[in-house]
């Protein structure tokens, strides 16, 4: 079965039916290229032809290219690949400048090479759906659209308007689409789709692309033109700013877009396929899509759920404590449209967190977003109370009090009473062990820990911890609330910081290290972000404020001591403990810490932080290096201890959790590119110079001498 139905009908419209074999979507995969040379053969055989619709067999209109297929590129199969993208384009420009009108019937969502297809044809005509998405995603996969999508958005939009939806990967639905002018026209169901299609051919039996049209000029002008000019002489810079060099795919964007400008649609077209092919057969492509794709697929799929325990859904849900994270986790409730009771020890407080939801949902109805008739259902679903007894009948509870072990403890056996049947208590905790918790619980098999990351409304991953005796109801019901709100579970194992909050800690103090070192902090900022973090270790210990890191590390060593262990204390630790003790500063909720924070104007580096800088010979190489080593190898640590199950979980929750480097792929991923022998080597370096905590695991060590990758 081909991947292209052709058809051509009384009036000698050609109707081609996008329908790719043995997939629930159509993908630009090696059955739609042979399908469309098949396709373009037969059109150049036939003379009387006078009009080409395109449309889909499948739920959606297409997919986009195959990334199965284009993680295998390499780099030996550069020039292979550059000549397959141009003979792909060379038969889809046949078919854009044969002179016959050509039409898309967007039967909903075209992404990637499925948008890239809809741009070649003269008219797009696309089913009213709120929820069809149309755009040119590639980058946030480390490429670029290779399609000829560059080519023609910026011919169609100017470079200015084109450059957020290729460099950003911004998507947009059809009111946005008809405003830009890129979708023509609507209908209501899928026969008033095709009809309108064919009076269009009808129609218009002379047609071309209007940049074809001898004459054509670029909206907004070309890159000679004065305006646009003035701006690109300032926008590689900027771009630089925002990457720190770390990803190509941008860049390469920008060139192809400009380069392509200025030159004919053909050569234009050449152009992109070099870049295209650049990116494709480099190491960052695979890397992101590794992880943004096929990682992330799997664990939608529930990769680390349970098998053969039947979905649930929760009805309704009890959070104690309206607190920053209490508040954040009924709004992220309430917004899926789950019943939600919010209790603190007053109701005042309660309705303190309730009004943060409404702030948000405000927001998004000033925004346009949200309607306030949805604003006002959603808040509806929020009770806050004061009152125990509300919670009968909760599905679920999460406790979401003060980092206090015995304050846990209270409230669990204040409340587990009212659960369901069946219901599961949880503890939103991000570095108490699951397992002690859980003493508190008459039924420590349906306790288990979900530890959400702040703020709640923004950040997508939740890390769920099992217990000791954590059943596999209980952790397959938490698995399915997770997705059930919109967020990206990953599982782990119980253990003190659990994997999140351990690794992160790694890199805070290894910035922290640094300071006490003697490096000047505004060194050490850039050096993280140079690493691809997305913030510098002492803004962000700022936020995380330097007196609950001086509490958490105090009940760490309580807690060690009691099992007859040590923590021994680092320059971090004294560099806290002189930053509140002896200068007052606390971090960004008291107003200074780190970073001064003036009112109403941009925060900066305190020049009292000089009391460490002295000179040093530490490059910013190794800075970059100290910063993802210390977090990859402890992540390789938690994944040989059994903290972390699966690479997949790894690589997910270092970039979704700690904001792990984005082009690595993930913490475990950043060894594997790098190379395991490569590691090992550098990882011995690293410890011969700084120390200890770069020792390289054991199954680094294994890998590196097998020469094969982690998995």
């Amino acid at each position: 079965m081909s991947a292209i139905q052709y058809e051509k009908n009384t009036d000698h419209i050609v109707i081609l039916t996008l329908d790719s074999p043995n997939q629930s979507a159509n993908t630009m995969n090696s059955d739609f290229r042979a399908a469309l040379e098949d396709t373009v053969s037969k059109l150049k055989a036939d003379a009387e032809i006078s009009g080409i619709i395109f449309r889909s067999a499948k739920k959606t209109f297409f997919a986009g290219g195959d990334l199965d297929e284009l993680i295998q590129a390499q780099p030996e199969h550069a020039t292979a690949f550059f000549h397959m993208i141009q003979d792909m384009k060379a038969q889809l420009r046949y078919i854009e400048t044969r002179g016959i009108p050509v039409v898309a019937a967007l039967n909903g969502t075209a992404l990637g090479g499925g948008w890239e297809l809809a741009l070649c044809c003269h008219r797009r005509i696309a089913l009213n759906d709120a929820k069809a998405k149309f755009g040119l995603p590639e980058v946030t996969l480390g490429l670029l659209p290779g399609g000829g999508g560059i080519v023609r958005m910026v011919r169609l939009l100017g470079l200015q308007n084109a450059f957020p939806f290729l460099m950003e990967g911004k998507q947009f639905g059809i009111d946005q689409a008809k405003a830009l002018g890129l979708i023509h026209d609507t209908a209501e169901t899928e026969q008033e789709l095709f009809d309108k299609a064919i009076a269009w051919v009808k129609a218009n039996p002379i047609s071309q692309q209007p940049f074809d049209v001898k004459g054509y000029k670029i909206p907004g002008g070309d890159p000679k033109t004065p305006a646009v000019a003035q701006v690109l002489a300032i926008a590689p810079a900027m771009l630089r700013d925002k990457t720190k060099g770390c990803y190509p795919a941008p860049e390469a964007i920008m060139a192809a877009a400009v380069e392509g400008a200025q030159v004919d649609v053909n050569t234009a077209l050449t152009i992109e396929s070099r870049y295209f092919t650049y990116l494709a057969t480099g190491q960052i492509a695979k890397n992101m899509i590794g992880t943004f794709w096929h990682g992330l697929n799997a664990i939608k799929s529930g990769a680390s759920r349970p098998q053969n325990i039947e979905k649930s859904k929760m009805t309704k849900v009890g959070i104690l404590g309206a607190g920053m994270m209490g508040a954040g986790i009924a709004y992220a409730t309430a917004s899926n449209g789950i019943p939600v009771i919010l209790k603190d020890v007053s109701l005042e407080n309660a309705e303190k967190g309730k009004a943060y939801s409404q702030k948000l949902l405000d927001k998004k109805v000033s925004q346009g977003r949200l309607s306030a008739e949805k604003r006002d259902q959603t808040l509806r679903l929020i009770t806050a109370t004061a009152n125990a007894k509300d919670l009968q009948g909760c599905d679920l509870i999460i406790e979401a009090v003060f980092e206090n072990p015995t304050l846990k403890a209270q409230v669990t056996q204040e409340v587990e009473a009212y659960l369901a049947t069946g219901g599961v208590m949880a503890s939103n905790t991000s570095t108490l062990p699951i397992t002690e918790l859980a003493k508190a619980s008459q039924n420590d098999a349906n306790f288990i820990g979900l530890h959400f990351f702040s703020p709640v409304d923004k950040m997508q991953l939740v890390e769920i911890i099992k217990g000791q005796n954590t059943s596999s109801e209980t952790l397959a019901k938490a698995y399915d609330y997770v997705q059930q709100i919109g967020k990206t579970p990953i599982v782990v194992n119980d253990s003190r910081g659990f994997f999140t909050s351990r690794v992160f800690g790694t890199f805070v103090q290894e910035g922290l290290r640094l300071l006490a070192e003697g490096v000047h902090p505004a060194k050490i900022e850039m050096a993280a972000l140079k690493a691809g973090m997305p913030i510098g270790p002492l803004a962000i210990q700022d936020e995380v404020s330097l007196t609950l890191s001086e509490h958490v590390a105090a009940e760490t060593r309580k807690a060690l001591q009691a099992e007859g262990k040590n923590l021994a204390r680092s320059d971090a630790d004294d560099v806290i403990e002189t930053m509140i003790h002896q200068f007052n500063r606390k971090g960004k909720a008291a107003g200074a810490g780190f970073y001064e924070y003036p009112e109403g104007g941009k925060k900066y580096l305190w020049a009292g932080l000089n009391h460490w800088t002295k000179e040093n010979t530490i490059s910013e190489p190794d800075m970059i290096d100290r910063f993802l080593f210390v977090q990859a190898l402890d992540t390789l640590r938690c994944y040989e201890e059994g903290v972390l199950e699966s690479v997949i979980d790894a690589n997910i929750s270092s970039i979704l959790g700690i904001g792990f480097a984005p082009w690595t792929g993930g913490a475990i991923q950043f060894l594997n590119q790098y190379g395991v022998e490569k590691a090992l080597i550098r990882a011995n370096a690293l410890e011969a110079e700084y120390g200890e905590r770069f020792h390289a695991p054991q199954l680094l060590q294994t890998q590196a001498a097998s020469g094969q990758p982690i998995q």
